[in-house]
């Protein structure tokens, strides 16, 4: 027999000729056994026999026992019966208490034996004093009593829940929960109290990467041993924590992650590699009161759960240390983990911010060799979870259907900008990049600079990674420049070129809203950006950069001091940041050599010669814009010295006045907008310029 309902049902009726005696026993021996209102008051000769005190014990049951130890050999070991037991550790009393419990749900005929045997037809269910009869064990038994404690397996794990707490103990009810009982009869819907809270994915074993990892690798924090690799480094690997949830003393394990998602990624890798489904629980609904009923359901599923990322996982992980079910707990939480939050140590490790998988990307495109761009490269920048491939690239997909156009790498870099999280638009202003390097007027050794700090972003996880060309001392993955040269020479702009490149936004730090005057705030400022960078895919430009990354001066009083202090601190941070920053700066002279040495790359940006600036302004009046015939680009270009940013608002100029004037751009409007700047930059205007009031 292999039926787990026919085993319970069988069960059930082993439980039925318990009844049968210990009901044959208590009429033999109650001279009220007859009466028609048995149950509803207490004769004398009832009342008698009680005050003689209890009767002898029941005893032992062969039959019982023959009949029990035939249907274990015939049902063998794979009903729902046995896998709670299993899961929950219950004792063989434990199993006898929560049939009694369960009888009266399965057959109404028991409704009207406990009535009886209780003594009061009104308490038509199993109370603890009448299992504990049923099954020979005194009420005066301290073991008997403890499989109804607080925190036995059968309440703790909410398998049965004890009623009627102001009654005396033995006259208690015992009730089990609806969904224990749809379980063991067959019935596989979640647990109503649990939705919204709870979601089940079944997902098949996760495919290693050709080079033998698997993707969402975590890396041990409390000791773990990981295989080295050639060099005698440690090499993260999903593979042992899978074995271990594969025990059947599975481990609570505590996820820390790099950035958001990381770490519910691994382990819903690792459950996969196990061969578990995951029962993942939404961490702003779940509370701790809900932890034993998830317990229950993970382990009537043989699922794993996952769960977080938690701010604090403290409440959580007791909740989850002290359950009764032994099934693998999964959390996740971006903070280290505090001893202090539980008395048992769970396994702790630490999950790094994911490689660049292309082969994840390519499992969620419905055609990924029939793309009309190079994917790799398009997607290259992003360290994203499996879930977040998968919603960029549902995201990416819709867009295109929106536009009705085949998948560009257009669509693929929105659908992935939405997956970010949004916590640094608090602290620094967002750009969506609307420039390409058509858009760009740069000379060959600047734009050659350029295009290989787009091949480091790309290649970083590769070089710094996978090939390990980086030092130690907790240093990241982060590629950081510097953009040096006069205001208006294209530095922003190169940033946002950069950025829309590789697919990310830009987010320009707001310097006067970071530097703070008091002692220490400054440095929490910038902390909470680079925390927040390195959570997230995207590109920080700090503008000005001089501000904040300036020389070191000798220490002549206690400003000095503590200025040093903030330059000491933003040196640690640029080595241990792993996302992309783009420092610009008017003055290179000013920024400390120590800050230049951890740069990857110094692009100057020269000030536009005649060429350069005639390309500037055949830019800036690009269709649609309205330009007569007789606009004169070369003259402009070559008697008014001025940088790119200069020349555009030149041309913006320009073009309101030809609009006020409802006219084409004119070489009137573009010289009154060329003099403008000059007379903004306080220079004097060429001499051959007639001095026409603007």
């Amino acid at each position: 027999m292999t039926d787990s309902t026919g085993y319970l049902l069988a069960r059930i009726e082993l439980l039925r000729a318990r009844v049968r005696r210990l009901v044959g026993t208590r009429s033999a021996a109650d001279p009220s056994a007859g009466d028609e209102y048995r149950g509803l008051y207490v004769p004398d000769g009832t009342a008698r026999r009680l005050a003689a005190g209890p009767g002898p014990e029941p005893a032992r049951d062969p039959d019982y026992e023959r009949a029990l130890a035939d249907l274990a050999e015939a049902a063998g070991a794979g009903t729902r019966l046995h896998r709670l037991t299993g899961a929950f550790r219950l004792t063989g009393l434990d199993v006898e208490i929560l049939l009694t419990a369960l009888a009266p749900d399965l057959d109404r005929s028991f409704e009207a034996l406990y009535g009886y045997l209780n003594d009061d037809v009104s308490r038509r269910r199993a109370t603890a004093g009448l299992a504990l009869d049923l099954w020979g064990v005194p009420v005066t038994s301290a073991h008997g009593r403890a499989r109804f404690a607080a925190g036995a397996p059968l309440v703790a794990g909410r398998l049965v829940v004890m009623q009627d707490a102001d009654r005396p103990f033995p006259s208690r009810g015992l009730l089990v929960p609806d969904r224990v009982a749809a379980f063991l009869l067959g019935d596989d819907a979640l647990d109503g109290e649990l939705t919204g809270v709870v979601r089940l994915h079944d997902e098949r074993p996760v495919a290693a990467r050709p080079d033998g990892a698997l993707t969402g690798a975590v890396r041990p924090d409390n000791g773990g041993a990981v295989p080295p690799d050639g060099g005698g480094r440690a090499r993260p690997s999903l593979a042992g924590l899978a074995g271990r949830l594969r025990e059947d003393d599975a481990p609570l394990v505590y996820l820390h992650e790099a950035r958001p998602g990381a770490g519910t990624a691994a382990a819903r890798t690792a459950a996969a590699s196990a061969g578990l489904p995951v029962l993942a629980a939404d961490p702003e609904r779940l509370t701790v009161e809900l932890v034993p009923s998830v317990l229950r359901e993970a382990a009537m599923r043989g699922a794993a759960v996952v769960a977080g990322p938690f701010p604090d996982g403290g409440a959580l992980l007791r909740a989850f240390a002290d359950g009764s079910a032994k099934v693998p707990v999964l959390l996740a939480g971006p903070q280290p983990f505090d001893p202090g939050w539980s008395e048992s140590q769970p396994l702790v490790l630490d999950v790094p911010a994911q490689d660049h998988a292309a082969g994840v990307w390519r499992a969620e495109l419905p055609d990924p060799d029939g793309l009309g761009f190079d994917l790799d490269a398009a997607t290259a920048g992003y360290r994203f979870s499996a879930e977040q491939v998968r919603r960029a690239v549902r995201a990416a997909l819709d867009h295109a259907a929106l536009d009705g156009v085949p998948l560009s790498a257009a669509h693929l870099h929105r659908g992935a900008r939405l997956q970010n999280a949004g916590g640094l638009h608090k602290h620094a202003r967002r750009i969506v990049p609307a420039v390409g390097w058509d858009d760009l007027v740069l000379p060959a050794e600047p734009a050659g600079r350029l295009r290989e700090l787009v091949q480091r972003a790309r290649h970083r996880d590769r070089v710094l990674g996978e090939w390990r060309l980086r030092s130690g001392g907790g240093r990241g993955r982060g590629v950081v420049a510097m953009f040096a040269g006069e205001s208006g020479t294209g530095k922003t702009m190169a940033a946002e070129v950069l950025a829309a490149e590789l697919g990310l936004e830009l987010y320009v730090v707001e310097l006067p809203a970071v530097v703070d005057k008091y002692v220490g705030e400054t440095e929490k400022n910038l902390e909470r950006i680079f925390t927040e960078a390195d959570r997230m895919d995207a590109v920080l430009l700090f503008d000005e950069a001089d501000a904040v990354f300036g020389k070191r001066s000798d220490v002549k009083d206690s400003h000095d001091r503590y200025a040093n202090l903030e330059s000491a601190y933003l040196l640690q941070r640029l080595e241990s940041f792993g996302g992309i920053a783009v420092l610009t700066t008017n003055l290179r002279a000013n920024i400390d050599d120590a800050f230049t040495r951890r740069l990857d790359l110094v692009i100057d940006f020269p000030f536009p010669d005649p060429a350069q600036r005639r390309a500037l302004w055949e830019h800036c009046l690009a269709p649609p814009v309205p330009v007569d015939g007789g606009a004169d680009l070369d003259r402009c270009a070559r008697e008014f010295e001025l940088a790119g940013g200069a020349i555009r608002s030149a041309a913006v100029t320009a073009g309101y006045l030809a609009a006020a004037a409802g006219r084409p751009v004119s070489m009137d409007d573009l010289l009154a907008g060329a003099r403008r700047e000059y007379r903004k930059l306080g220079r004097l205007l060429p001499g051959d310029i007639p001095q026409a009031a603007v």
